[in-house]
């Protein structure tokens, strides 16, 4: 089988080349093989935490800041440990469980990697 990457619009494996251009059959839509190299590139975005430690999935962060939780009374305070993060896309690139106040999404910026 041939090495060529899927549609990026409709992900149809029969994509084929065009010269410099890659085509798919099924829906027409053509692109640069440079392109999703770029692309792909893009998608493995790096986050980091507020000392420039690079964040994984299941790491361990604390909070460097009293941060109020929207639309209630509750504060997550400084120094509070939270286990087995997830990275997301988004403005708030951790989803994470903290215990006494359930799930949220934190920013990169307000953590610090334990």
């Amino acid at each position: 089988m041939s090495s060529l990457p899927p549609c990026p619009k409709c992900n149809s494996e029969y994509t084929y080349e065009d010269g410099q251009m890659l085509v798919c059959p099924e829906c027409a839509h053509e692109w640069s093989a440079t392109d999703g190299a770029a692309a792909a590139s893009e998608s493995d975005k790096v986050i980091k935490d507020s000392v420039g430690n690079t964040l994984q999935d299941g790491d361990t962060i604390t909070v460097i800041k009293d941060l109020k939780v929207k639309g209630s009374s509750l504060v997550v305070k400084v120094g509070t440990k939270v286990k087995n993060i997830r990275l997301v896309d988004g403005d708030h690139d951790i989803d994470c469980k903290i215990d006494g106040i359930g799930a949220m999404k934190l920013k990169s910026e307000f953590v610090r990697k334990v």
